[in-house]
């Protein structure tokens, strides 16, 4: 039977400091060529009227939605759903570079490799998550601000980080049917959060 988990990354924007480390360790891990990103942290803000000027850092990567575009324009089925996992991969053989799933995602977290002309992108590290690892960018986060789990089940570390707190301090990118599972944690004390596109610039 296929497995029917949620496996995403919640991430504390409460926690995080914008080091970056999450976009090195993604490279490092992944062999990401130079220029292109997974993982990309962007600034939001600074925003708000001095001396109320706020402002947090967005990651962001390939957001594991539920009904992902990216699958369904796919004309060779290059972009799929791993039965086993349930997570969003690429299978670069078949990929033809053809930029459909690149132009179907909302968030803009696909990256056409240069030099073989294939989609890539963040796959959850499934090569170290395949065998009960953490995510690399998971484990690099010194804010420890990045929780990795199956959100369906209560005793993962995403569920668990997410029960501590209440709906209003939780969020995700923008929906537009795809229903991203990436949550994003944010506590008014700590910003307000924006209504984002992926280049974090506020709609």
């Amino acid at each position: 039977m296929p497995s029917m988990s949620r496996n995403a990354i919640v991430i504390d924007l409460n926690r995080c400091i914008g080091c970056y480390s999450c976009e090195t360790a993604c490279k490092q891990e992944n062999g990401v060529a130079l220029g292109e990103h997974w993982n990309k942290v962007y600034p939001v803000g600074p925003f708000g009227d001095f001396p109320h000027i706020q402002q947090y850092w967005l990651p962001t990567m390939c957001q594991q939605c539920e009904n992902a575009p990216c699958v369904e324009v796919c004309p060779v089925g290059a972009s799929y759903r791993d039965p086993e996992t349930n997570i969003v991969l690429i299978n670069e053989e078949a990929c033809i570079g053809c930029l459909s799933c690149l132009t179907a995602c909302p968030y803009g977290v696909r990256q056409l490799h240069a030099e073989t002309n294939t989609i890539q992108k963040c796959t959850l590290c499934n090569q170290l998550t395949a065998k009960g690892e953490l995510p690399a960018c998971v484990k690099a986060c010194c804010g420890e601000a990045r929780f990795y789990g199956d959100l369906d089940d209560p005793e993962s570390d995403a569920s668990k980080i997410l029960a501590q707190y209440d709906e209003a301090d939780i969020h995700r990118l923008a929906d537009s049917g795809n229903h991203p599972s990436t949550a994003y944690i944010l506590s008014p004390k700590y910003g307000e959060w924006q209504s984002e596109n992926w280049t974090g610039k506020t709609e």
